[in-house]
């Protein structure tokens, strides 16, 4: 009894053991979870009415779509500019498509197989014009030839000693479900959209209104007071006017995304004057080399020019704006004197070597002549140039030796922006470009001969030879390591944003403002390399300043400055009082404007007031009229004339945009050309609401708590 008298006054501290023991258990799964949650969480570009998108899942459709592009347009890579409007693309596709089959299954609207079916037999979608499925003799896209490669691609998945033929029709298949993919989601939203558009409707009432807007006119004399003959010093705003404001207008500062409000301070690293004087020793030195006659493209090799001697004639487009701007106005043999280009902050010399009008566009045919040896293509080579001088068909041979002799054309489009060109190729292009027409020419290269025969030269025009010096005005080492020693000064001396602003002109720096930042741009201040800047930027508070950032083409130095997070919903008075301010002012400058007319009921009188008189005419209650005197659209002005009769004068000044008007009406007609007719303008106003009815996916998207993260990843 006594060991159980003494367990039981155990009791309490027995119960607290176990349950702190309880509690760790579930405090461990707990922190599991939410560690797991939060993994997950930094793999999701973006989530859209609760589906998520992981970043490997956004990649794909990213990579899809790249492959779509290269393979349309004959693409190996695309800039980082047209990446990223790949990337915003597929966001977008990705959001829309969410919404739409979201909605859509609400409804229970579907795009059936077979439905799929009648699109291909019919057609007629403008998208099946894209597909490699194209009869090419009618110009219509034909089903059979898409149901051929899909039976042949079927058949191929067995076949894998044909790698290479796989892997092209993988590519056709793959674009083949990229477009089939696109009309199924295209289709849906037609059915949504047109489902839509049934529930609008028009009636003869409402179209003859419509017509009467949009054809009476009236001619009017105006007499205007703008807002700008009134002093803002005049006009005394308190803050319970802003409040007003504010209230009044306050579904105008909804904000449905979250931005930021950054100052920032962008250094940009140039040339120190020491590198230009070791830069223009170099061109200088090359200058003299190409005067003296070295050889060009040596000189050019040693100077490190951007762009490399072909010693192949080109048209101008060929060449940069800056170098073929200099072109017309030099004599063959001269070089010009270094010069500099701001847009590419580049330093140039340009020789002329030579200058010749030739054909823009040479068709020919050849012959490619190989054997065991080189000695025995040169042979072969050699008798058949002689047969094709004494008269031979040049087909026939061609056919001789398994090829077809048929007639191509060349464009100097298709080489003179080649970056460089070996030798062979340079003798060739030079064989054909200066062959008369008709001539055989046999031409040797190092594996072998070709046997080419010019048959017509077209379009002729002007070709340079000319050796371009383009050199860029870089910084040295020891410039970027002097900026980045004073910028990484001028940032840990300088914590808050009141130090950075106060003290920037010291260091010779300007701070600068960007308001309303968003999470989906790619890049701070147009900057590239700014990935790890925005990601600081939307995860600061306001107040925080960032660390020293390396960014651009390694020759900008960045540090900013969070201001303000304008978060989702109605923006603050403070946020907005600028604007809301203006408003203020011109309502109050209409008050005074107002009360100098007051009583005014003619033109004459209103001029003594100080208003301009002007005639307006063909006013029309459908479009604004645009007031010479004020540089703004008024439609209230436009409505006000519409309400008048032929021969009124305005009851009370009509508040614009721009000014204070008053009016009197000249008279009033309808356009003699326009004849009414009710079904047809029934037509015009439904097209009209179905028009506005189609930008539903806007009113869909607020309310689809879209999630964009893709600052995190991209």
């Amino acid at each position: 009894m006594a060991a159980i008298g003494k367990i039981r006054s155990w009791g309490p501290v027995l119960a607290a053991v176990i349950g702190l023991a309880l509690f760790a258990f579930i405090a461990e799964e707990m922190f599991r979870s939410c560690e797991a949650t939060s993994n997950e969480k930094r793999q999701q570009v973006g989530e859209v009415l609760g589906k998520k998108i992981s970043v490997q899942d956004f990649q794909a459709l990213v990579d899809e779509y790249q492959s779509v592009i290269k393979m349309t347009q004959g693409r190996d890579n695309l800039t980082e500019e047209e990446l990223n409007q790949v990337k915003d693309q597929v966001w977008q596709q990705f959001v829309n498509n969410t919404i739409l089959e979201t909605e859509t299954a609400k409804l229970g609207l579907t795009v059936t197989d077979e439905e799929l079916q009648n699109i291909l037999k019919a057609g007629t979608n403008p998208m099946l014009m894209q597909t490699p499925f194209v009869n090419q003799q009618t110009g219509r896209f034909d089903v059979t030839q898409l149901t051929k490669f899909l039976d042949d691609y079927k058949k191929m998945q067995s076949q894998p000693q044909q790698a290479q033929v796989l892997e092209q029709y993988q590519q056709i298949y793959n674009y083949w479900k990229f477009i089939e993919k696109q009309l199924r989601i295209n289709t849906l939203g037609t059915k949504y959209q047109n489902l839509l558009a049934q529930c609008l409707f028009s009636n003869p009432v409402s179209a003859k209104m419509a017509f009467e807007d949009q054809n009476q006119e009236s001619d009017i004399q105006l007499a205007t007071l703008p807002y700008s003959a009134i002093k803002d010093a005049d006009v005394q705003v308190s803050d319970a006017d802003l409040k007003a404001k504010y209230d009044e207008e306050k579904e105008m500062f909804k904000q449905y995304v979250e931005s930021r409000d950054i100052k920032y301070v962008d250094y940009q690293v140039v040339a120190s004057a020491a590198d230009r004087a070791a830069l223009m020793k170099t061109i200088n030195d090359a200058r003299q080399k190409l005067e003296s006659g070295a050889a060009p493209a040596e000189v050019v090799r040693k100077a490190q020019s951007q762009i490399a001697y072909t010693g192949i004639a080109a048209t101008k487009r060929a060449f940069a704006p800056d170098i073929a701007a200099k072109l017309d106005s030099m004599q063959v043999g001269q070089v010009s004197a270094p010069f500099e280009t701001t847009y590419d902050n580049t330093v140039n010399v340009i020789k002329l070597i030579g200058k010749a009008e030739m054909p823009d566009s040479i068709e020919y045919r050849q012959i490619q002549v190989g054997g065991e040896t080189v000695e025995a293509a040169r042979k072969t080579a050699d008798s058949i140039a002689t047969a094709l001088k004494g008269g031979a068909d040049f087909e026939a041979l061609a056919k001789k030796y398994n090829q077809t002799g048929e007639k191509q054309w060349l464009t100097s489009s298709m080489y003179e922006s080649a970056p460089s060109i070996d030798a062979d190729s340079k003798t060739y292009l030079t064989t054909i470009t200066t062959a008369a027409p008709n001539e055989v020419k046999n031409v040797e290269f190092t594996s072998g001969n070709i046997i080419v025969q010019v048959l017509n030269r077209k379009a002729m025009v002007t070709k340079y030879d000319a050796a371009v010096i383009k050199h860029t005005i870089d910084f040295s080492k020891d410039t970027y390591s002097n900026a980045y020693n004073k910028f990484s000064q001028y940032v840990s001396e300088n914590k808050t944003l009141e130090d950075l602003e106060k003290n920037a002109q010291k260091f010779g720096f300007r701070v600068q403002e960007r308001k309303d930042m968003y999470n989906s741009e790619h890049s701070v201040a147009g900057l590239r390399s700014t990935r790890d800047a925005m990601k600081w930027i939307f995860d600061a508070k306001a107040g925080d300043v960032s660390p020293l950032y390396e960014c651009g083409n390694n020759d900008h130095l960045m540090v900013i400055a969070l201001t303000n997070i304008n978060k989702v919903g109605y923006r603050s008075l403070d946020a907005v009082q600028d604007q809301v301010k203006q408003e203020v002012i011109r309502d109050k400058k209409f008050v005074k404007a107002a009360e100098m007319l007051k009583g005014v009921n003619s033109l004459d009188a209103a001029k003594q007031k100080g208003a301009r008189i002007d005639s307006v005419r063909q006013i029309t209650f459908s479009a604004p009229v645009f007031v010479q005197a004020t540089g703004t659209s008024e439609p209230a002005l436009s409505g006000a004339v519409a309400a008048a009769k032929a021969g009124q004068f305005s009851a009370a000044p009509v508040k614009g945009n721009g000014g204070a008007f008053l009016f009197k009406v000249l008279n009033k007609k309808q356009r003699e050309s326009a004849k009414f007719e009710a079904k047809t303008q029934e037509v015009q106003l439904k097209q009209r609401a179905i028009q506005a009815a189609s930008r539903f996916m806007n009113e869909l998207y607020l309310k689809a708590d879209v999630v964009d993260n893709r600052y995190l990843f991209f």
